[in-house]
């Protein structure tokens, strides 16, 4: 793997997902480094690991989640190492339960599929039906990374990025909480 600056020259091969991320990422004057791996997807925290280290950022994990009732979806942003436990999240959201969002909504919400979820998948999400969390903890890298909705490439930008540029122009407001994989 080998780390490259901004969008790929060359976009073929390349499906229609990934090339509007990096046109939607342009238009924003949003600067990244790119590594592309389509022999090994990062579906697995082990390889994002292996990105991590070229890439010198920390993937997120993204969880895609609904409530019980299936109603109300969210998209859970939290540092890679650190454990998720639902119900240290519902408590702090005033959810009673939840629980992992079928593949068809996600799918239909954010043109996603398991394994390439991405905060950037929220531009597919025109009519705001997926509400996105973030573990404060993420804002306190200085970059920050994911899969431009494929997951056979990662890439890194800056968080203000995320937080000045890209959120605002989706017109979106994040909802924070404190996560410390405690019961």
């Amino acid at each position: 793997m080998e780390l490259f600056h901004g969008s790929p020259a060359d976009l073929s091969g390349r499906n229609d997902r990934e090339i509007r991320t990096y046109a939607f990422l342009d238009s924003l004057g949003v600067e990244f480094d790119r590594t592309d791996h389509p022999d090994t997807p990062a579906t697995t925290m082990e390889v994002c690991a292996e990105v991590d280290a070229i890439l010198d950022v920390k993937i997120c994990k993204n969880l895609f989640l609904c409530n019980r009732q299936k109603t109300k979806f969210y998209l859970v942003v939290m540092p890679g190492d650190k454990p998720f436990k639902t119900k240290e999240l519902s408590g702090q959201m005033g959810i009673s339960r939840l629980s992992f969002g079928d593949e068809s909504r996600m799918e239909e919400f954010l043109d996603l599929h398991p394994g390439s979820v991405s905060v950037l998948g929220l531009m597919n999400d025109k009519e705001h039906r997926v509400q996105l969390v973030i573990d404060e903890d993420v804002l306190q890298e200085e970059y920050f990374g994911c899969h431009p909705c494929e997951n056979t490439s990662s890439i890194r930008f800056k968080t203000a990025d995320l937080t000045d540029k890209i959120l605002p122009a989706l017109g979106i407001e994040p909802v924070l909480v404190k996560l410390v994989g405690a019961e």
